[in-house]
């Protein structure tokens, strides 16, 4: 049987380096993140919204909000949103797509002790971030402390299939014209569920999605996890 309480882990997941170097990338890709034609982010929204996320007049803490795309929709039903994001230009992006008062736009590293009370929000919601999280667990275990009883945790990622025949995060650089391979980790469907049973999550649902035009038999481009706190 799971302790109700799950005793917290270390801390810091990955070296200054690597988180700055993750941070950087995205502040160069703000700018053109919107604008450019990118299926996985697309293909993210649609997920999200389908997701059986009790979320209306709740308090919301997103992970990796970036410019926006779906704290926009995570506002217009919460009761408030906590949108963390440790990219600035990604902040800043978001700020101008959203001005309503519920949303507090937090810049911090996910891979720190979040500035966050425990037990004071009911939903904690992850979008292609913990990709570029080389160490899981604390990511659960603070999702679990943040989160108030029966509260959910919901993420949703590039599918590790994917990752595995050479899919990455990447962009150009609209005033280099450089490719930008944004650092990432491969982690398998197992690390994911045992990572959140073991932060005392139990597992809701699980979903693999493809966009509707992609050719029959291609590989899952997105999973999705549904957890709950015990």
């Amino acid at each position: 049987m799971l302790a109700p309480f799950p005793k917290s882990p270390p801390r810091r997941m990955t070296s200054p380096r690597s988180s700055s170097d993750v941070a950087g990338a995205y502040n160069r890709w703000a700018a053109s993140y919107d604008a450019d034609k990118n299926a996985t982010r697309d293909l993210d929204a649609v997920v999200v919204r389908r997701a059986a996320l009790v979320i209306d007049d709740r308090d919301v803490l997103e992970l990796g909000s970036g410019t926006g795309k779906n704290t926009e929709y995570l506002a217009a039903r919460a009761r408030s949103v906590i949108a963390m994001d440790f990219s600035e230009a990604m902040i800043a992006r978001a700020h101008q797509r959203i001005p309503t008062s519920n949303v507090r736009f937090l810049l911090h590293d996910v891979r720190d002790t979040w500035p966050v009370q425990p037990a004071s929000v009911d939903a904690v919601v992850a979008n292609l971030i913990l990709e570029h999280v080389h160490d899981l667990a604390p990511v659960f275990f603070e999702a679990a402390r943040v989160l108030r009883p029966g509260g959910q945790f919901f993420f949703c990622e590039l599918h590790p299939y994917r990752q595995l025949i050479g899919a990455q995060a990447h962009f150009v650089d609209p005033e280099t014209g450089e490719t930008i391979q944004v650092t990432a980790h491969v982690h398998t469907v197992s690390e994911y569920l045992n990572g959140a049973i073991e932060a005392g999550f139990t597992v809701r649902s699980i979903g693999e999605w493809t966009e509707d035009s992609a050719p029959e038999g291609s590989a899952p481009r997105l999973i999705s996890v549904l957890l709950e706190l015990d």
